[in-house]
């Protein structure tokens, strides 16, 4: 004949309240430290798309003013004549039609920054990048 265990067959049991309480408590605080480092990559890596698109965006200007002498009307020109495929996306504002275009001396698109507000990780305003 067996003998039971003190405490009764614990096994059959599952777990006490108590155990669930402190492994939510221990998921609760490691969330609270892995939560915040995950929206800061979040917004470095939509800085950095929107660093690459005002890239290439401006490498486009540069190629279109060496091949026609001057510079385009619009961003939309850029894509007629196969500079770019498409206007680029500006990760912050989600938007396509939110850059800010800056006049040249000259008539036409001189420069072409986000039209964001808010700043960057590194404290410049994103309408100044």
């Amino acid at each position: 004949m067996e003998r039971p265990t003190p405490g009764g067959n614990r096994a059959s049991r599952g777990f006490t309240l108590i155990e669930l309480l402190v492994v939510m408590a221990i998921i609760a605080t490691l969330m609270t430290l892995v939560t915040p480092q995950y929206f800061r990559q979040h917004t470095k890596a939509k800085e950095t798309v929107l660093r690459h698109n005002l890239t290439s965006i401006r490498q486009s200007l540069d190629q279109y003013r060496e091949d026609h002498g001057n510079n385009p009307g619009s961003l939309q020109d850029l894509v007629n004549r196969r500079y770019l495929r498409e206007i680029p996306l500006d990760p912050i504002t989600g938007k396509r039609d939110t850059w800010q275009l800056q006049t040249a001396d000259e008539q036409g698109l001189g420069d072409v920054r986000s039209g964001a507000s808010g700043e960057g990780n590194d404290g410049t305003p994103y309408a100044d990048w």
